[in-house]
């Protein structure tokens, strides 16, 4: 059995800025970039044209939005100020460690993240308590180029650990996004509704994850 774990909401929870435009904008301004006057509407804005399902770079997006109001960026400070201004306190979820750990006993093991920032998920890794040596994948949005709920994201995962998506099964807590797998014919489970702790146990009582209420 093929297992991949969401990791926000799911396996951790990070506190994230309350308002994510003024903290890049604060970073910016440390970094001697000039912020535009409007830049809460610039970076409400759309700069970069992208396929239906696939991922922005918030550092490129950022670029984008102060180049639109006649910004120049030097070097690469929109990737500095993007990455600080989302720097992670991680709380690692209950039962998340030992879900993994049985997953792991049971086949391969990875983590599927949405994720726009680079580095956020290395950092939060190394940050949580979760053994990152127990992931033989690692796929994130902004890595991979495509989000959830879109199947090249699960695509990606399911070829990273060597299985077929539809014999994936997925751990995660919004069926919007980490639902999509079932598109392929994988399981979701949705720790909402079975929780962390019951996921490892059914995993190590050799248990099905699908067809049960808790997957979708």
């Amino acid at each position: 059995m093929a297992v991949t774990f969401d990791l926000f909401g799911t396996l951790v929870a990070v506190d994230r800025p309350d308002d994510p435009a003024a903290a890049v904008a604060a970073e910016l301004r440390d970094r001697d970039v000039p912020v535009p006057t409007d830049w809460s509407a610039a970076y409400a804005e759309r700069h970069v044209d992208a396929p239906e399902g696939a991922e922005v770079p918030l550092p490129a997006h950022v670029a984008a939005a102060l180049r639109a109001r006649g910004v120049d960026v030097p070097n690469n400070a929109a990737r500095r100020a993007v990455v600080a201004a989302f720097d992670p306190d991680v709380r690692t979820r209950p039962g998340a460690s030992d879900a993994v750990a049985a997953a792991a006993e049971r086949g391969p093991v990875g983590l599927l993240s949405n994720c726009s920032v680079p580095e956020l998920v290395s950092r939060t890794l190394i940050r949580s308590t979760l053994d990152r040596a127990a992931f033989d994948a690692t796929v994130t949005s902004v890595g991979c180029g495509w989000r959830k709920p879109h199947p090249k994201s699960f695509e990606t995962a399911a070829g990273e650990l060597g299985v077929a998506p539809a014999s994936l099964v997925h751990v995660g807590d919004d069926d919007a996004t980490d639902g999509g797998i079932t598109s392929l014919g994988g399981t979701f489970v949705d720790v909402t509704e079975s929780d962390l702790d019951a996921v490892a146990g059914r995993l190590r009582r050799g248990e099905s994850l699908g067809g049960a209420a808790p997957c979708r």
